[in-house]
Protein backbone atom coordinates (compact mmCIF):
# COMPACT_ATOMS: atom_id res chain seq x y z
CA UNK A 1 0.00 0.00 0.00
CA UNK A 2 1.37 3.30 -0.77
CA UNK A 3 0.04 6.78 0.53
CA UNK A 4 2.34 9.79 -0.76
CA UNK A 5 4.64 11.03 2.03
CA UNK A 6 4.22 8.43 4.79
CA UNK A 7 5.71 5.48 5.32
CA UNK A 8 2.70 2.61 6.80
CA UNK A 9 4.10 0.71 9.61
CA UNK A 10 3.75 -2.75 9.26
CA UNK A 11 5.96 -4.30 12.25
CA UNK A 12 4.63 -5.43 15.16
CA UNK A 13 7.26 -3.55 17.41
CA UNK A 14 6.80 -0.41 15.73
CA UNK A 15 2.60 -0.07 17.19
CA UNK A 16 4.03 -1.62 20.33
CA UNK A 17 6.71 1.58 21.30
CA UNK A 18 3.64 3.13 19.47
CA UNK A 19 0.82 2.23 22.37
CA UNK A 20 3.48 2.69 25.20
CA UNK A 21 3.22 6.36 23.79
CA UNK A 22 1.28 9.43 24.61
CA UNK A 23 -2.55 9.21 22.96
CA UNK A 24 -4.71 11.65 21.55
CA UNK A 25 -9.02 10.42 21.32
CA UNK A 26 -11.18 12.68 19.48
CA UNK A 27 -14.70 11.50 18.44
CA UNK A 28 -13.93 9.27 15.26
CA UNK A 29 -10.55 7.60 16.17
CA UNK A 30 -7.69 7.21 18.98
CA UNK A 31 -4.51 8.52 17.98
CA UNK A 32 -1.10 7.37 19.11
CA UNK A 33 2.25 9.04 18.64
CA UNK A 34 5.85 9.29 19.48
CA UNK A 35 8.62 11.02 18.22
CA UNK A 36 11.59 8.81 16.67
CA UNK A 37 15.10 9.87 17.01
CA UNK A 38 15.20 9.95 13.11
CA UNK A 39 14.05 12.27 10.56
CA UNK A 40 13.22 9.78 8.11
CA UNK A 41 9.89 10.89 7.23
CA UNK A 42 6.53 10.33 8.89
CA UNK A 43 5.33 6.85 9.32
CA UNK A 44 1.82 5.87 9.79
CA UNK A 45 0.08 2.63 11.08
CA UNK A 46 -4.19 1.66 11.12
CA UNK A 47 -5.56 -0.75 13.72
CA UNK A 48 -9.58 -1.94 13.95
CA UNK A 49 -10.03 -4.67 16.73
CA UNK A 50 -12.52 -7.09 16.66
CA UNK A 51 -14.96 -4.54 18.74
CA UNK A 52 -15.32 -2.52 15.70
CA UNK A 53 -17.16 -5.32 14.41
CA UNK A 54 -16.78 -7.97 11.32
CA UNK A 55 -14.18 -7.96 9.15
CA UNK A 56 -16.62 -6.27 7.07
CA UNK A 57 -16.93 -3.07 9.52
CA UNK A 58 -13.41 -3.17 10.02
CA UNK A 59 -12.07 -2.78 6.96
CA UNK A 60 -14.13 0.12 6.02
CA UNK A 61 -13.28 1.74 9.11
CA UNK A 62 -9.60 1.00 7.80
CA UNK A 63 -10.32 2.30 4.41
CA UNK A 64 -11.63 5.99 5.65
CA UNK A 65 -9.03 6.27 8.35
CA UNK A 66 -6.19 5.64 5.46
CA UNK A 67 -7.91 8.33 3.65
CA UNK A 68 -7.99 10.95 6.42
CA UNK A 69 -4.13 9.86 7.01
CA UNK A 70 -3.42 10.01 3.06
CA UNK A 71 -5.53 13.80 3.17
CA UNK A 72 -4.48 15.24 6.39
CA UNK A 73 -1.31 13.50 7.83
CA UNK A 74 0.71 14.29 4.48
CA UNK A 75 0.61 17.31 4.61
CA UNK A 76 0.32 18.48 8.30
CA UNK A 77 2.00 15.31 10.25
CA UNK A 78 5.91 16.34 10.69
CA UNK A 79 8.66 14.23 9.58
CA UNK A 80 10.44 12.04 12.91
CA UNK A 81 7.29 10.89 13.96
CA UNK A 82 4.60 7.66 14.05
CA UNK A 83 1.56 8.13 14.00
CA UNK A 84 -1.36 4.97 14.50
CA UNK A 85 -4.61 5.50 14.07
CA UNK A 86 -7.23 3.26 16.10
CA UNK A 87 -10.71 2.82 14.79
CA UNK A 88 -13.60 2.85 17.03
CA UNK A 89 -16.85 0.71 17.08
CA UNK A 90 -20.32 2.19 15.31
CA UNK A 91 -18.19 5.62 14.94
CA UNK A 92 -15.23 5.79 12.69
CA UNK A 93 -17.30 3.94 9.43
CA UNK A 94 -20.02 6.03 10.33
CA UNK A 95 -18.75 9.56 10.84
CA UNK A 96 -19.21 12.25 8.00
CA UNK A 97 -15.30 11.80 6.55
CA UNK A 98 -15.19 15.44 6.48
CA UNK A 99 -15.59 15.70 10.39
CA UNK A 100 -13.24 12.39 10.27
CA UNK A 101 -10.71 14.82 8.60
CA UNK A 102 -11.50 17.57 11.13
CA UNK A 103 -10.64 14.99 13.91
CA UNK A 104 -7.61 14.27 12.89
CA UNK A 105 -6.48 18.01 11.90
CA UNK A 106 -7.47 18.88 15.72
CA UNK A 107 -5.66 15.64 17.10
CA UNK A 108 -2.70 16.96 15.23
CA UNK A 109 -2.62 20.53 16.41
CA UNK A 110 -2.77 18.67 20.10
CA UNK A 111 0.35 16.55 19.55
CA UNK A 112 2.51 19.14 18.19
CA UNK A 113 1.69 22.50 20.42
Amino acid sequence: MSLPGLTVLTKRADFLAAARARRVSKPGFALQWRARDDDDGKRVGFTCSKKVGNAVARNRAKRRLREAARLVLSQEGRDGFDYVLIGRKDVTAARDFKALCDDLRDALKEVHR
